[in-house]
């Protein structure tokens, strides 16, 4: 293969050092372009993300390899294992994995040469970005904050949130670990390019013409494949998921999504590998399909354990589980609905109890959702275990007005 067959995804090269408050909207646009990419369910784009990979190999002063498509992470990781490629990794930086990442990073780092990294941790740029994590673009802009400060907090950030830090997780649980293994992430790795895309628009980088081509190979990578592997002779590439199940963020300013689906896997892959996501937790497939109170019993992930009840309801939990109630009161804090204080199952092993109450603010649906929450078994009441969630006493709680 003698070039990447990718169109630029830069390809006015418009620098905008002011922008109006048209441009700064394109932010947003940038950020949701490349997030439709980050949750895209179509067949890879073989010959592109083949091509891509192939000048990265000839980068790198490497034959290209021969490529090896399987249909899912899981499959990739049964080739790995079975074909001994994971014993013959060579931690040498001269290994092909090391020094593609090793090109890769340095291209990102003078991308972004105008701010050295510890800047970042000054204490007003933290402030900066905490502000702009729950500002629009066109807000944090309006109110003085940095550009960069706006398309870190609004584009790259979110994107890390909903796709690196949210689905390469879930789809990790389907893999096995190989030590000093090198895994690409294809479309979830979409934060990187995004932010790199933003940066040159609005004129924040001082790419080289070297760089600005290593940021279209993984543009069309992002664009073209899901997870891949290279190694010194063999490249092992996956197709992308065939489902992907998402829903927004709670509280998301940024058009962050998390991993749900009620009923299904939220990750399933052509091959039936799949991953059961509730409301952003990763849970075994019983949580799903058949959440009993024998089985919430012998759970011992906390967090596991909440979304089976949770997906069972309260109310059906507690009648079918039997549970003990210690005690009850009015919600001071709440108008109209009541806190509750139960013991714990024997078989969870603990001498906690579980408070049940209703949530202050409404869904989206607009109903109020129904939790549980552990506290400690010296807790005597209702009132004192609401109170103990806010660090304080019991009849200081009893005295709010209105609890969030």
């Amino acid at each position: 293969m003698s070039a990447v067959p990718f169109h630029s995804w830069t390809p006015d090269r418009v620098v905008l050092s002011n922008p109006s408050g048209q441009e700064v909207a394109d932010i947003s646009a940038i950020r949701d372009f490349w997030l439709e990419y980050g949750l895209s369910t179509r067949r890879s784009d073989r010959a592109s993300a083949e091509s891509a990979v192939a000048q990265l190999y000839r980068r790198s002063c490497c034959a290209e390899p021969e490529f090896i498509w399987v249909p899912s992470p899981r499959a990739a990781s049964e080739l790995i294992e079975a074909e001994g490629l994971a014993s013959n990794i060579s931690l040498a930086d001269d290994a092909i994995a090391r020094h593609i990442a090793g090109m890769i990073s340095l291209s990102r780092e003078r991308m972004t040469a105008r701010v050295p990294n510890d800047k970042w941790q000054h204490s007003d740029t933290r402030l900066a970005i905490e502000a702009a994590r729950v500002m629009t673009p066109e807000h944090a802009i309006e109110a003085g904050v940095d550009l960069r400060v706006v398309i870190r907090s609004g584009v790259q950030d979110p994107l890390r949130t909903s796709l690196f830090d949210g689905i390469a997780p879930a789809i990790r649980t389907i893999t096995t670990s190989f030590s000093g293994l090198v895994t690409w992430y294809g479309q979830q790795e979409a934060h990187h390019i995004a932010a790199g895309h933003a940066l040159l628009r609005y004129g924040r980088a001082r790419p080289s013409p070297d760089d600005v081509e290593l940021l279209e190979i993984q543009s069309t990578l992002v664009t073209a494949t899901g997870w891949w592997w290279a190694f010194d002779d063999v490249c092992v590439m996956s197709e992308r998921p065939s489902a992907l199940h998402t829903e927004p963020t709670p509280g998301g300013v940024h058009n962050e999504r998390r991993l749900h689906h009620a009923d299904r896997p939220a990750v399933e892959f052509i091959d039936g590998a799949a991953v059961h996501v509730l409301h952003g937790t990763i849970v075994p497939d019983w949580v799903v399909s058949d959440p009993t109170p024998e089985r919430i019993a012998q759970e011992r992930n906390i967090e596991v354990r909440r979304s089976a009840i949770e997906h069972i309801g309260w109310d059906a939990y507690i009648d079918a589980a039997g549970l003990t109630l210690v005690d009850q009161a009015d919600d001071p804090g709440n108008s109209g609905c009541l806190l509750q204080l139960y013991a714990t199952p024997r078989e969870w092993r603990t001498n906690g109890k579980i408070l049940l109450a209703v949530n202050g603010s409404r869904e989206r649906d607009g109903h109020r959702r129904r939790y549980g929450l552990q506290v400690p078994g010296f807790v005597p009441s209702a009132l004192d275990a609401a109170g103990w969630t806010y660090g304080i006493r019991g009849d200081d709680y009893a005295g709010l007005v209105r609890r969030t």
